[in-house]
Parts: structure tokens; C-alpha cells; sequence
């Protein structure tokens, strides 16, 4: 169900990481979005942290989405939130991370920790879209139901 009619649809900035060069991931996280009743600016591959940066102090999206799917998200991820967190405009904002968080294919508890404890809001390890799917139904600015 998409937003209710005459009241603004919630914004999601969607990007990849620095290092990551695929797309097909963002271009399914924006249809799924959009589909849900999100307006999305999607920033593309190999983003710099610097234009995620600058786009999310412009935009102020309700929702920043960071996705991997090279198998460097923890790293990437690491540095890009803290980035993001370091700019009060942002304190606000809910940043989800999810994908290949790592390269050995398997689920890192620890990863997860620590991106949670360097300002991710969420953590959606090997990409559960039931689990952000949930996550946007609940949210505070709703689109989805």
C-alpha cells in the first residue's frame, strides 16, 4: 500500500559502496522501494563517502539505504557511517546497511556488531528484504503495509 494520498511520500537515498561497482542491487532496492511508496534518489555504484555525504546533508532523506554485494560492506561501511554520523544535520536520519557484508560468504556476527555500534540503525546481513521490508512497515514515516 503506498502512502496515503495529499501527505509526502518518505525519501530514501539508496547507494553502493566506494568500492563496490554493481547495480543491479540498487536498481532493485529503488524499484522496491518505489513500489512501496518511497521517493528514492539512488546515488549508484562506487559512490565516494563525500557524495553520500553531501547528497544526505542536501536530500535529508528519512532513510539512507547502503548496499554490497563485492563482499566489502563491512569495510566500506565501516567508514562511510561514521562519516555520516559525524554531521549533526544527520543525527536524525535511520542508515541501514545490507548485502555481502563480507568475503568469506558467511554470516559475521562480529561484523554485524560493529556496524551496529558505528551508527547503523539496522543490519540486513546476505540481504533480507523480508527483514527491511518489516523494518520500513514500522517505521515512524510510513509507506509500507
Amino acid at each position: 500500500m503506498n502512502s496515503m494520498p495529499g501527505t509526502p511520500m518518505p525519501t530514501v537515498l539508496v547507494t553502493g559502496t566506494s568500492s563496490d561497482a554493481h547495480t543491479w542491487n540498487l536498481v532493485y532496492l529503488q524499484l522496491l522501494l518505489e513500489e512501496w511508496g518511497h521517493e528514492v534518489t539512488n546515488l549508484g555504484p562506487c559512490a565516494p563517502d563525500d557524495l553520500v555525504t553531501g547528497s544526505a546533508v542536501e536530500l535529508r532523506p528519512d532513510l539512507i539505504v547502503v548496499s554490497s554485494v563485492n563482499g566489502h560492506g563491512h569495510q566500506d561501511g565501516l567508514r562511510l557511517v561514521r562519516v555520516l554520523r559525524a554531521r549533526p544535520e544527520l543525527a536524525g536520519t535511520t542508515i541501514v546497511i545490507g548485502g555481502k557484508l563480507g568475503t568469506d560468504g558467511l554470516r559475521n556476527v562480529g561484523q554485524v556488531r560493529r556496524l551496529l555500534a558505528a551508527g547503523y540503525d539496522r543490519v540486513f546481513d546476505d540481504g533480507d528484504v523480508n527483514a527491511f521490508r518489516d523494518m520500513l512497515a514500522r517505521s515512524p514515516v510510513r509507506a509500507v503495509s
